[in-house]
């Protein structure tokens, strides 16, 4: 999937670049082409700059959360949820609890931690499928619950936006949460609906009811607020909510005698790997996104939308973030350099950089997590997995340009 897509980028531009030649005699289209290469190869490398010292410190502090039981305390309390969803898992069996683990470390942001986590569940849950090359129902409702991405801590998307210059990184934490919650909440409902799941039960409507009351009444707070309003508290609880993990992190890390310091710098060098192995996939894509751009061929794609935007009557400040959103249940990397590119054109905190990275953080490379999830257990029929996925994608999609629209105006 991404060999086409990145060999898509090029032969589009190429054609774009030729058509400004020949039809509108922009003889400097290819200048522009090359030159956008090696700025987009340089900017790689600032990125990574901030790369280096973000993903360290941020992974220092989760490997002591790790070590001090944190990841465990919170998986047990997801266990029950997850065992009355997957009613074919025996009680007890290894799956539920490498499930729950997988599904606490992509909420906290541990995408190092919980794929490893996710292939061994579905391993595990393959191992009670009676027909091995169609997905079961719990490997589905599993798969749809990874592309769904419920996530708390959307620490990569602050990390992008420190690297751009933006003065509050955690602006967009609330539009994010707002958005990734509908999005996992469509994904479960559409599999509950295609699966027959009895979301009666009481265990159930404790999780979900609990969950609606919490998120209407946080909204219903914040539907009497003014957009800068909103900004500010949205900026508030981001950094209040991420430090005070820090220090909770380091204090039940101290109370449960884990070696604080050893801990954070052994999780800290495995950051450092992180960063420096995402450099060759940053260069590739942004490049591609780059020459993209330089040909006019993004723009043509994009002026085409937002005259259908206008004819509609709709306003069109979206459009803009668009190719993030198309991207990204494709190519996570793709999705990453469409959103940085989104910044440095318009401003980190323009309109369009904020949706999408409202969008970068509420949605999943859908393809990606069912091509590796899927592939590894040899499964050819993916069922509803992949129309369940899309709709918990459309939905981010959307609830991500509602939710800017109030947060933003």
């Amino acid at each position: 999937m991404l060999n086409a897509l990145w060999l898509v980028f090029f032969v589009v531009a190429g054609l774009s670049a030729f058509g400004r030649w020949l039809i509108d005699g922009d003889r400097a289209v290819f200048a522009a082409v090359v030159t956008s290469l090696f700025d987009m190869a340089r900017l790689s490398v600032e990125i990574m700059v901030v790369l280096f010292g973000t993903l360290t410190l941020w992974l220092g502090f989760l490997r002591i959360a790790e070590r001090a039981g944190l990841v465990e305390w919170l998986a047990r309390g997801l266990a029950p949820l997850f065992r009355r969803l997957m009613p074919e898992v025996p009680s007890g069996h290894p799956a539920l609890g490498l499930i729950t683990l997988n599904y606490t470390a992509n909420t906290l942001g541990l995408d190092n931690a919980a794929t490893p986590i996710g292939l061994k569940a579905m391993r595990a849950l393959q191992e009670l499928n009676p027909e091995p090359r169609a997905a079961s129902n719990a490997q589905i409702l599993f798969l749809v619950l990874n592309a769904s991405s419920l996530t708390l801590l959307p620490v990569s998307i602050f990390m992008y936006r420190v690297q751009q210059g933006a003065d509050d990184p955690t602006l967009v934490f609330l539009p994010i949460l707002l958005a990734t919650s509908a999005s996992t909440l469509t994904g479960l409902l559409t599999v509950a609906f295609m699966q027959r799941l009895r979301l009666h039960d009481p265990v159930l409507l404790a999780w979900l009811g609990g969950g609606a009351l919490v998120l209407g009444g946080f909204m219903a707070v914040l539907a009497s607020l003014s957009a800068s309003a909103l900004a500010a508290l949205s900026s508030l609880l981001g950094n209040l909510i991420l430090f005070g993990l820090i220090l909770l992190f380091l204090l039940v890390g101290a109370w449960r005698r884990v070696p604080v310091y050893e801990s954070f710098v052994e999780g800290a060098r495995e950051g450092f790997g992180v960063a420096r192995d995402l450099l060759p996939y940053l260069v590739a894509m942004l490049c591609a996104v780059g020459v993209l751009r330089a040909s006019g061929a993004l723009d043509l794609g994009l002026d085409g939308l937002r005259a259908l935007v206008a004819w509609i009557g709709w306003d069109d400040r979206f459009v803009e973030a668009m190719p993030t959103a198309l991207i990204k249940p494709f190519s996570g990397s793709g999705a990453r350099a469409m959103l940085i590119e989104t910044m440095q054109t318009h401003g980190v905190d323009s309109f369009p950089a904020l949706l999408a990275a409202t969008i970068q953080g509420s949605t999943e490379t859908t393809f990606y997590v069912l091509a590796v999830y899927f592939g590894a257990v040899g499964i050819q029929r993916a069922r509803h997995a992949v129309g369940c996925a899309l709709a918990a994608d459309v939905a981010g999609v959307m609830a991500a340009i509602g939710v800017c629209y109030w947060f933003f105006g």
